[in-house]
């Protein structure tokens, strides 16, 4: 794991993503996935929260928490997991999927380019607005989160 300073993020100690801006999947879909149940989390698809420190006030139901800080290592493990279990599409989001959940999306989407990997067999994505966009759209969207505390988007 990387030692940052205030000089140095995190995301230093590693390359930057070739893909710099991964597909955006539209929260109404993953909210759609989760309600009609046409797709099962951990099974047809992988939500991953990158939050490390700021984990609190829930997560989207089912999604799986691998801070940004440790993904770039991990990344083959993640992607034996995903074939293994026949898991097509991974979403990443951190607050607003603007910085860690861009740039997880692009490692792993990097990552399955260079394994040859076609979007059909997996796709990489980042969720759009991330878990801010999550909350902010309401209600139906904060009935799915495991641990919602409405308290800490209060703020």
């Amino acid at each position: 794991m990387s030692t940052a300073t205030p000089e140095t993020p995190w995301h230093a100690a590693y390359p930057p993503p070739r893909t710099t801006n991964p597909a955006a999947l539209p929260r109404e879909t993953v909210l759609q996935w989760l309600t009609e149940g046409t797709k099962l989390p951990g099974a047809d698809f992988l939500l991953v929260d990158l939050r490390r420190t700021d984990f609190e006030g829930g997560t989207i139901r089912g999604s799986l928490n691998l801070p940004a800080q440790s993904l770039y290592p991990t990344l083959p493990t993640l992607f034996n997991l995903v074939k293994k279990a026949g898991v097509r599409d991974v979403i990443f989001y951190c607050g607003s999927s603007a910085g860690r959940g861009t740039r997880a999306a692009g490692w792993f989407a990097d990552y399955l380019a260079d394994k040859g990997v076609d979007e059909s067999e997996v796709k990489s994505w980042k969720l759009e607005g991330g878990i801010k966009g999550w909350v902010a759209a309401g209600e139906q969207y904060t009935g799915l989160m495991d641990g919602f505390d409405e308290g800490v988007w209060k703020k």
